[in-house]
């Protein structure tokens, strides 16, 4: 609480995770989140819809009007992975957040060869949050030492349509950052659809050409991703 008090942090969101719901520190961390008032809240431990409500309830209750992160750790939590997102539509909901050391314990799976076990759930994850209009956060990677590796879980992850990655270290954030901005090209093309549907006769327009090429309005909304990652980015 005195840290978030003290500043500093620009335009990056400020989360914190609290403890998990049943736990003796569950709603003192949210009185005290309600009082340093961050952007968002990080839950641990979700494993169905009715979680996410009981979060929203006790939210509420202690005052705390904030984002609702949560982490999907367990395997319930991704056989539920669409019922979980859908409470987005009448809670505070915006951010999934892949656990997977705790699925890897949990399940068994072993994370090793570029994590081929985990991608059926990771892309689960990533569909539930788009088919909900929510951000998806990719798992950590475990050896902080290992930058190559780290890397390329950066690109797995970003390949997958994740919008970021967890990190243990701060070594990693420059690298996370690089990676999971969107590139130059990926910006200026980005605009170039949103200033097409933006031009006078067009912002009802269901298709258009753009240098050449044919663009929906399902490419809008994914250039109005592109452009607010950007923004977040540079933020």
């Amino acid at each position: 609480e005195e840290a978030l008090a003290a500043g500093g942090y620009g335009a990056r969101e400020v989360v914190i995770r609290v403890n998990a719901q049943g736990s003796e520190w569950f709603e003192a961390d949210l009185r005290m989140a309600a009082r340093a008032a961050p952007d968002a809240v990080l839950a641990p431990k979700v494993s169905g819809p009715e979680d996410v409500e009981k979060l929203a309830d006790a939210m509420a209750g202690a005052g705390l009007v904030a984002d609702l992160w949560v982490m999907m750790e367990t395997p319930l939590a991704i056989l539920n992975a669409r019922d979980i997102a859908a409470r987005a539509l009448d809670t505070p909901l915006a951010v999934l957040v892949a656990g997977t050391n705790d699925l890897a314990l949990e399940t068994g799976a072993s994370l090793a060869d570029e994590r081929a076990a985990f991608i059926p759930w990771l892309m689960t994850l990533v569909a539930a949050s788009r088919a909900f209009d929510l951000a998806v956060i990719d798992g950590v990677f475990n050896d902080y030492r290992d930058e190559d590796g780290f890397a390329r879980q950066c690109r797995q992850g970003r390949k997958m349509g994740m919008d970021g990655k967890s990190l243990i270290h701060p070594s990693q954030i420059g690298p996370a950052n690089r990676i999971f901005s969107p590139s130059k090209e990926e910006v200026d093309w980005a605009s170039r659809i949103k200033a097409a549907f933006d031009a006078p006769g067009n912002e009802e327009a269901g298709v258009l050409s753009v240098d050449g090429r044919m663009v929906e309005r399902l490419h809008l909304r994914m250039a109005r991703r592109t452009l607010a990652l950007a923004d977040a980015f540079e933020g």
